[in-house]
């Protein structure tokens, strides 16, 4: 007996929207649920007071895969924003990624030779050959003046854990640059939805079935039964009821404010990078879009320990759970009938252009 849909698709996300978009070019019926009451996932965009405020924290879109950025631009246009991140530690300001601007107001130096000198002796002065933690891990790669100011502080607040107990593969390179060059990414494209992340997910889903505030797991069996296939974007571990032990994850808790100001601070991402300060980081969502608007919004991001009650956001990379994630791939594997793909269904950090790279080499 044939059922009522060719996919039902799990997770109004990037990986599910772009999946359903693919299926439907396809000839594919589909159904798309989310149990949130929007569609984007985590980047979704609320409009306030004219700013398109990133409600589950700043998200732009880089790729150097000219096929993803063409595809990307078919549903909408995208700006020239250009990702150029500040730390703040203690007052002063850094420029980030760690480059001749950032070593100028480290060391006041102004060459790229004077740089890597002290760099260079900083790492010796160590002598970590083999290291054992995260922190041993940075010092080796960058010297112990940027660990100090520009890492181990905003690395413990993210992870929630010492940097000197955190595994050192967590750290496998650190991005430092010889040149005066601000711009965090290194991909030959970058941009974000002029209008919000929104408009790509409403061409996106043009046409296709979607229903929000709607829970797989409340009525499973239900849904189960109206598809051939299955495209699961949750969590892997809730998908098999736990059975195998819960998998970590990290969350964000924001807290966002409207200020009577047309500019707050200058940059829509600094990051704060000394341990006293509990957040990780302040955006201010107008310069994504180059706003003009007499207000501004802005959002501090807390992280914390996922649970019941918070979005899961990171895994955790240690390897304790990449162990049990393993062991929980090693059942989706032997699924005849439910895809699993994405953060949290793969258990795995993806960038957004990676999402799509994944979807669009897939063969439905």
């Amino acid at each position: 007996m044939s059922k009522q849909y060719d996919f039902l698709i799990i997770g109004a996300g990037l990986y599910g929207s772009v999946f359903a978009y693919k299926a439907k070019q396809a000839g594919k019926k589909v159904l798309i649920i989310d149990k949130r009451s929007h569609f984007g996932g985590n980047l979704y965009c609320e409009n306030i007071e004219g700013i398109n405020v990133h409600k589950y924290g700043a998200h732009i879109f880089h790729t150097s895969e000219k096929e993803v950025w063409e595809f990307v631009n078919l549903f909408t246009e995208f700006n020239r924003y250009t990702n150029s991140p500040i730390a703040n530690y203690k007052g002063k300001i850094y420029n980030l990624p760690f480059n001749m601007n950032t070593f100028y107001q480290l060391w006041g130096i102004k060459t790229p030779d004077e740089a890597k000198t002290i760099i260079e002796n900083q790492r010796t002065e160590f002598g970590i050959t083999s290291p054992k933690n995260l922190e041993e891990q940075a010092i080796s790669l960058v010297g112990n003046d940027i660990y100090e100011i520009l890492i181990k502080g905003y690395t413990e607040k993210q992870w929630g854990r010492k940097a000197s107990e955190l595994p050192a593969f967590i750290i496998k390179r650190l991005p430092v640059r010889f040149t005066f060059n601000n711009n965090y990414f290194d991909d030959k494209y970058q941009g974000i939805p002029i209008g919000g992340y929104n408009n790509l997910f409403e061409s996106l889903l043009n046409g296709i079935e979607l229903k929000c505030n709607t829970d797989f797991f409340e009525d499973r069996d239900f849904f189960e039964s109206l598809a051939d296939k299955i495209v699961y974007t949750g969590k892997i571990d809730e998908f098999y009821n736990y059975r195998l032990g819960k998998l970590e994850y990290r969350s964000l808790r924001f807290e966002s404010e409207i200020l009577d100001m047309s500019n707050y601070q200058g940059n829509a991402v600094i990051n704060y990078t000394d341990v006293e300060i509990p957040y990780t980081r302040i955006i201010e969502h107008k310069h994504f879009e180059f706003g003009t608007q007499d207000k501004t919004v802005i959002t501090r991001e807390f992280p914390l320990e996922a649970n019941s009650d918070s979005e899961p956001y990171y895994p955790v990379n240690d390897k304790a759970n990449e162990k049990l994630a393993q062991q929980y791939r090693s059942l989706s594997a032997k699924e005849e009938h439910v895809h699993f793909g994405g953060r949290l269904a793969e258990y795995k950090y993806f960038d957004m252009d990676q999402i799509v790279y994944n979807v669009l080499k897939l063969n439905l």
